[in-house]
């Protein structure tokens, strides 16, 4: 695992030197202090610092600073277990309260909030309380008062992973909710939580020693810095170390976890989930679909989304279209014409928000606007694939290529890892990204715009894709990589035999690529006719786009047509 570049910094170095001094007196210090810790000597008893016992005596005659060393383990030990409470209880909270309906959700925050509300000393008093004055009791009420800071920061943060791109594919390929929150919200947080677990690491041992101080903590014979404390504040006139000592211990272990969380949140690059592809393996091959087979059906589809006024407000309205095996369908419009919104409804990936109605919308034989079951989801997973507009959002950055190529092969298909992981090689070799051994072992960000692109393709044709949805795909891609991932997607299709519907505000792009042009308008199809055959357009709108395309003809001397 490789190390952080801020810790090779003057703070990192005395960072991890007080880490391994932490816990080198965490583990060691009861071996080593115990007995001089616990020796009773009466005629040594309220002695003041000195050589032989730099923090002084108590009133029994045993060794301060012997005790304040030995209670570190106490200390640290419950203070880190309210923290792993506060965490897992909060971490469970806040990613919960994501997967639940939305008005049960509303209900969730509102009480998060409530008891965000409350000083967090005054929740621990509150289930100190309840659980009396013991070292779990204390250990309890310090974790428990701190699940609502971490579920709040859960949820807030995987609420808005959760609206990511990645997440929306990995749910219509049919990934359940518990994969989903493990696989890409849970790693895309945990810097975040990393760090806010260090810090918290801190204020539960400062909340902790203060409970023992008010003694609702450690009980006698035992003891922590708390208790120490306590004991040593009797004789601050006569020797202040008796009290400094375990304050200063406190002190400096909150130093110690606060600079910790400095670093808790700066990229690591793992060293696990990371492999070496062996050898190579053709993925399966799709069955070949006969010729005349209908792929996608859509039929007066409407989409209304809810408006701040309270009123439904329509956005799709009456689209129809089919698309046969084999096919490719453009479907162009000027933004804000209703194609994303078409698409995304055809893929069952619109939001709980959105109302869709159709007389018919299906996939093959899959209902898409009925709920869909596990098989029917598992189906999707192989058969339908999404080409995003912008892969670097549609990626999960913080999983490395391979492991997001060979997830529909391992949940759908129920593959060996092994094999999934050839798969994914010669997925990469099918859509031309070269060296695709050592790409698969890459994040996303270590790609170019056009390779992110083909990967996106390449996922797609890890299944078997009967429909592949390719929404803009070349948007932002310069002439030459358009024309990579172009004819990576014929190619695509030619392999697969698979449909797809290529989205796109370039009339000129989809008439070089598609046999057929939907041409959309204002959340409806004005007009439908060959690629070939578009000069022969009759409606305005289409021909207002094709006359805003320059071309070797134009007139540089006049202005650009735009529409109407």
């Amino acid at each position: 695992m490789s190390v952080p570049r801020g810790a090779r910094s003057p703070q990192g170095v005395l960072t991890v030197v007080g880490v391994l001094a932490l816990v080198s007196t965490v583990a060691f210090a009861p071996l080593i202090w115990g007995d001089a810790a616990t020796t009773t000597v009466i005629e040594r008893r309220l002695d003041g610092p000195g050589a032989a016992h730099w923090f002084g005596t108590d009133e029994l005659g045993r060794d301060l600073f012997a005790r304040t060393l030995v209670a570190a383990r106490l200390s640290v030990l419950v203070a880190l277990g309210s923290t792993a409470i506060a965490g897992l209880g909060g971490v469970t909270v806040g990613v919960g309260v994501v997967l639940l309906p939305r008005m049960l959700r509303r209900f969730a925050t509102a009480a998060i909030e409530i008891l965000m509300s409350f000083p967090w000393l005054l929740l621990t008093l509150f289930f100190s309380a309840i659980w009396g004055a013991s070292v779990t009791g204390a250990m309890l009420a310090v974790g428990f008062a701190g699940v609502p800071t971490f579920a709040r920061l859960t949820y807030t943060s995987a609420a808005s992973v959760n609206e990511r791109d990645y997440v929306r594919a990995a749910r219509i390929v049919g990934v359940g909710p518990v994969s989903v929150v493990w696989r890409h919200i849970l790693p895309n947080i945990r810097a975040l939580l990393l760090v806010n677990t260090a810090a918290v690491a801190s204020a539960t041992l400062l909340a902790f020693t203060g409970l023992s101080f008010l003694g609702l903590g450690v009980q006698a014979p035992a003891y922590d810095w708390g208790r120490l404390l306590r004991n040593g504040i009797e004789q601050i006139y006569s020797n202040p170390m008796a009290a400094l000592g375990p304050g200063m211990a406190v002190v400096l272990t909150g130093l110690v976890l606060n600079s910790l969380a400095l670093f808790a949140g700066q990229p690591v690059r793992p060293g696990f989930g990371l492999w070496r592809l062996p050898g190579s393996a053709a993925p399966a091959a799709p069955a070949d679909a006969p010729a005349g087979d209908v792929v996608a059906v859509v039929s007066d589809l409407r989409v209304s989304f809810p408006a701040p006024d309270g009123h439904l407000h329509e956005r799709v309205r009456g689209v129809s279209f089919c698309i046969r095996a084999g096919e490719t369908v453009g479907l162009v419009g000027a933004s804000g014409s209703g194609k994303s919104v078409t698409a995304m409804a055809l893929a069952g990936l619109l939001g709980p928000d959105a109302r869709v109605d159709a007389a018919a919308l299906r996939l093959r034989d899959i209902d898409m606007a009925a709920p869909l079951n596990a098989a029917a989801r598992r189906r999707l997973g192989l058969e339908l694939a999404m080409v995003f507009q912008d892969p670097l959002t549609s990626l999960n950055p913080a999983l490395t290529i391979g492991r997001q190529l060979t997830e529909v092969s391992e949940v759908h298909e129920r593959i060996g890892r092994s094999a999934a992981r050839k798969r994914a090689r010669e997925s990469l070799a099918t859509v031309t990204i070269d060296d695709p051994a050592r790409r698969v072992r890459q994040y996303p960000h270590e790609l170019s715009g056009g390779m992110r692109q083909r990967v996106m393709i390449g996922m797609g044709l890890m299944g078997r894709p009967r429909l592949l949805i390719a929404d803009e795909p070349t948007t932002a891609l310069d002439v030459t990589v358009q024309r990579t991932v172009l004819r990576v997607l014929h190619r695509a299709r030619r392999g697969t035999g698979s449909a797809i519907l290529l989205i796109s505000h370039d009339i000129a792009l989809v008439s070089t690529f598609c046999d057929r042009v939907l041409v959309m308008r204002d959340g409806e199809i004005v007009e439908e006719l060959a690629a070939d055959r578009l000069h022969e357009a009759r409606h305005p709108y289409t021909r207002a786009l094709i006359a805003c395309v320059p071309h070797m003809t134009t007139d540089r001397n006049r202005p650009l047509a735009v529409i109407p």
